[in-house]
C-alpha cells in the first residue's frame, strides 16, 4: 500500500525561526502603548491625589501653622477635635441635618421631574436642558450669593412670604432657618440626578405597565411595584453620589453665612469649619486631621449604603435578588 505525503520535508539549511503558533506579539510589546496613553492619568494621579494625601495624613499628626516647619503631636489634633471642641460638633451636627433633609428631597424632585417627562412627547430636549441648567450654575459663587439676596431680609422670598401672611423677617439672619435656604439651594440642583433617572425610567418596558394596568393596578400601585423597584439600583447609585456630596458641601455656605457659620454657628458646615481652622486660624494640623475623619465617616457611611442594598435594590438579571 502506497502512502501520500501532503507536502515537502523541511530542508537542512532553513535556518528561519518557527514562528508562535498564535502568530501574536509578545505580550509585553502589546501593552507598552496602553501604558503610554495612560502616563498622563497615572502622574496626575501620583502627584495630584497620592502624594497630597499622604502629607496630608502626616500634617494630622503634627502642629502646623503654614509658616513654621511641622511639629509632630501624635494624636493631640484628633483628641482636641473629638473631646475640646463643641463647634466640631457642632458642625457634624448641622451636616448632618443638611443631608438628611437635602438628599431625600433632592433624589425626589429629581425623580418626580423625570416621571414628568417622560410622560411628555415634544420638547422633551427643551424641558430636560431648561431642569438641567441649574445643576451647572447652582454650585457657582455667583448663584449662592444671589441666593442669600433672595432670601435675606427685605429679600424677594421675604416680601412674598410676608404677602400671605408668613413673616419670617429674612432666612438668613434667623438661626432656625438659614441653613434650610441652603437646602433649597442644594434641592434646585436636581438636574444631574433627573437626567439619570429619566434614563433609568426609558429601559423599563411599557408592557409591564400595560400588564399591570389589565390586572386593575392603579398608577400609584404600578409605581411602587414596577417603577420603584425596576429603578432601585438607579436610585442607589444617585443615593450614593449625592451623599458623598452633600457631606462636601462649602460653596453655598460660605457665601449664605458671610464665611463665618453664621448666625450663631446655624451654617457652620463641616467642610466651612475646617476650611475656618486651616486658612482662617492657620491651625492646618487640625484641618488636615478634620479632612481624614471626614474620610472616615463618609467611607463607613457608604459601606453600610452598600451592605444594606442588598435588601432594597433589585437587580433583574440576577437571581435571588
Amino acid at each position: 500500500m502506497s502512502t501520500v505525503t501532503t507536502g515537502a520535508p523541511p530542508r537542512a539549511d532553513d535556518t528561519t525561526p518557527p514562528r508562535p503558533a498564535s502568530g501574536r506579539r509578545p505580550r509585553r510589546e502589546r501593552q507598552w502603548p496602553a501604558y503610554v496613553f495612560l502616563s498622563p492619568w497615572m502622574i496626575g494621579a501620583l502627584v495630584l491625589t497620592l502624594i497630597p494625601m499622604a502629607v496630608s495624613l502626616y500634617l494630622s499628626f503634627t502642629d502646623y501653622n503654614l509658616f513654621d516647619p511641622p511639629h509632630w503631636v501624635g494624636l493631640r489634633n484628633y483628641t482636641e477635635m473629638l473631646t475640646e471642641d463643641p463647634r466640631y460638633w457642632r458642625s457634624v451636627g448641622t451636616t448632618l441635618l443638611y443631608v438628611v433633609i437635602a438628599v431625600p428631597l433632592k433624589l425626589a424632585f429629581a425623580l418626580g421631574v423625570a416621571m414628568l417627562l417622560r410622560s411628555l412627547g415634544r420638547g422633551r430636549a427643551f424641558y430636560r436642558s431648561a431642569f438641567y441648567a441649574p445643576s451647572l450654575l447652582g454650585a457657582s459663587m455667583t448663584i449662592a450669593l444671589v441666593w442669600r439676596a433672595l432670601f435675606n431680609d427685605g429679600g424677594s422670598v421675604t416680601h412674598v412670604l410676608d404677602a400671605v401672611g408668613i413673616h419670617t423677617g429674612g432666612w438668613i439672619g434667623n438661626p432656625d432657618l438659614a441653613v434650610y435656604a441652603v437646602v433649597l439651594l442644594t434641592v434646585w440642583q436636581f438636574g444631574a440626578p433627573m437626567v439619570i433617572f429619566l434614563a433609568g425610567l426609558q429601559q423599563i418596558s411599557p408592557d409591564l405597565y400595560e400588564a399591570a394596568a389589565l390586572d386593575g393596578a392603579g398608577r400609584w400601585r404600578q409605581f411602587v411595584s414596577i417603577t420603584v423597584p425596576m429603578l432601585s439600583p438607579v436610585v442607589f447609585f444617585n443615593l450614593v453620589l449625592e451623599m458623598i456630596q452633600s457631606f462636601q458641601v462649602f460653596t453655598p455656605a460660605f457665601a449664605i453665612s458671610g464665611g463665618d457659620g453664621g448666625p450663631a454657628d446655624s451654617t457652620l458646615f463641616y467642610t466651612l469649619y475646617l476650611y475656618e481652622r486651616g486658612f482662617t486660624a492657620s491651625h492646618m494640623g487640625y484641618a488636615a486631621a478634620m479632612a481624614w475623619m471626614l474620610l472616615i465617616a463618609v467611607g463607613v457611611i457608604t459601606l453600610i449604603l452598600f451592605r444594606t442594598s442588598r435588601s432594597w435594590v433589585f437587580y433583574a438579571d440576577e437571581e435571588g435578588r
